[in-house]
């Protein structure tokens, strides 16, 4: 009998025999094409004197209307540079002019307005739909939810891609992920928070499901257009706001109508933006720049929370030693009060219809299983390895 047969000699386990398998057929054939692509060379060089012409050569021109004001840091002026990434790789095929918020149409109709045609794509925060959608809040941002980094493992890598498509395919619309802004801060307080009595009678400016769990405090929660938030806060017409983190919140100066700045973001941990299509104008495209366009919002997608986490670093820095802001986390009573006002909150939204249930169940169980995950990796890291 052959030795390596030999019913004594120990066998892997079939699941890492397959896993093995699996690697080499990789391992071989990045080396192929490795190898292919250096023989390729002269033919590369040969190819590119060759006037090779796309599938199919005609233009389109897209409208992208936004929530955000024109030009507006991170999130206008990544949609500006994902247009010029399109553009470029579609040789000028598929060309996007964006549209700030009133530019075009006012901010909260961008849904309309490209669900009728009258724009091709827009950008925005899930939850501004939720009168229409209730169940699109959850590819946005739930109180005490999860984080940037969780949310996107659940949207790409954990089904909740595909039951985005299909709330939305209900009204003719194609959703991407976006980016995401990282967890937020908590918001500016003109007076110090102390304890849960200092909710009492609070009017702040915090929307979607986060505003329904502050009401259940006693606080009133207040709608108020970004180009008001500092007039009002200045003016005691609120006594607080949440905006997005201490990058925008620098700019919008907020420090000097308001000394105490609270953290962390439990209403907004981890904010998925969106991109969505008309479902109709996406189709009409060829394969190629439907591929361009998924590509470049993901690229958008990476490049926006990359870029919220450098610039929130440095101008938190800025507002805590150059302008004598007062950082302050909130006290364990008013989080855990929160926390549980949330739950109650998200409860009464999953309870809604079957739909807005199946999409919470798929959260929720994410949630729950990456929770357990996180405390063995980044839990721990922060707080025996940095801390």
């Amino acid at each position: 009998m052959n030795k390596e047969n030999s019913p004594n000699k120990k066998q892997p386990p079939q699941n890492r025999r397959d896993f093995l398998k699996k690697s080499s057929v990789v391992t071989l054939a990045a080396a192929s094409g490795a190898i292919l692509l250096n023989g390729c060379n002269t033919v590369t060089e040969k190819a590119k004197t060759v006037n090779i012409q796309p599938t199919s050569a005609k233009k389109y021109q897209w409208r992208m209307v936004t929530t955000w004001p024109p030009k507006f840091p991170v999130l206008g002026e990544g949609l500006e540079m994902m247009a010029q990434w399109v553009k470029d790789a579609s040789a000028g095929r598929l060309n996007i002019k964006v549209y700030g918020a009133g530019e075009l149409i006012p901010p909260l109709e961008c849904f309309d307005a490209v669900r009728s045609g009258g724009a091709q794509i827009a950008s925005g925060v899930s939850y501004y739909w939720s009168g229409k959608i209730p169940a699109a809040q959850f590819f946005a941002a739930l109180p005490f939810g999860m984080n940037a980094q969780q949310t996107n493992a659940w949207v790409i890598n954990g089904g909740g891609l595909k039951l985005w498509e299909d709330l939305y395919a209900e009204y003719g619309l194609v959703p991407f992920a976006g980016g995401n802004t990282g967890v937020q801060m908590g918001g500016w307080f003109r007076k110090e928070l102390k304890g849960l009595e200092d909710l009492k009678g609070l009017k702040m400016r915090m929307p979607g499901l986060g505003g329904k769990v502050l009401a259940k405090t006693g606080a009133t929660a207040v709608l108020v257009p970004a180009t008001e938030l500092y007039t009002n806060l200045e003016r005691g017409v609120i006594d607080a706001t949440e905006w997005i983190g201490p990058y925008h919140d620098y700019n919008m100066g907020f420090y000097n109508v308001a000394k105490y700045y609270y953290y962390p973001g439990w209403h907004e941990p981890g904010p998925m933006l969106e991109l969505f299509a008309n479902q109709k104008a996406f189709n009409e495209l060829p394969l190629d720049l439907r591929e361009i366009l998924r590509s470049a919002s993901s690229r958008l997608a990476m490049w926006t929370l990359g870029e919220f986490e450098a610039k929130n670093n440095t101008y938190l820095q800025k507002l805590v030693k150059e302008k004598g802001v007062k950082l302050r986390k909130y006290p364990d009573e008013i989080m855990q009060t929160l926390k549980k006002y949330s739950k109650e909150v998200v409860e009464e939204l999953a309870n809604k219809d079957a739909r807005t249930k199946k999409i919470f169940a798929s959260y929720d169980k994410f949630r729950q299983d990456i929770s357990e995950w996180s405390k063995v990796t980044e839990q721990a890291f922060y707080s025996d390895i940095q801390g």
